[in-house]
């Protein structure tokens, strides 16, 4: 997941969140959640994760949202990214409905 983070940092990524949801769900381990500027910077950070865990052996099970990049959703199994535009980010506030979960910020 680290690689993820870098990753995203690399392609300025906002307000990059983790949550620790071991122990509350059973579909993964962690979120990794952020937001982008324009669905422009939202392919670019996508393409980059994408491109940078492939480097390391790691593929997406899935892939959803890259036709209108207002929420792309990229699971990992263990961790799925959620890269957001700011409305979107704000309006779906995966934060707070997944609020028991620990929050690690980068």
């Amino acid at each position: 997941m680290e690689t993820c983070i870098q990753a995203c940092q690399a392609k300025q990524a906002e307000e990059i969140v983790v949550l620790d949801l071991r122990g509350i769900t059973s579909f993964a381990d962690y979120f990794v959640i952020m937001h982008g500027n324009s669905h422009k910077q939202n392919l670019a950070i996508y393409e980059n994760v994408t491109q940078q865990l492939k480097q390391i052996d790691v593929k997406p099970l899935s892939v959803e949202g890259r036709k209108n990049a207002e929420w792309i959703l990229m699971d990992y199994g263990d961790f799925i990214v959620h890269i957001f535009s700011l409305d979107a980010r704000e309006y779906y506030s995966l934060e707070k409905l997944w609020g028991d979960g620990i929050k690690l910020t980068f």
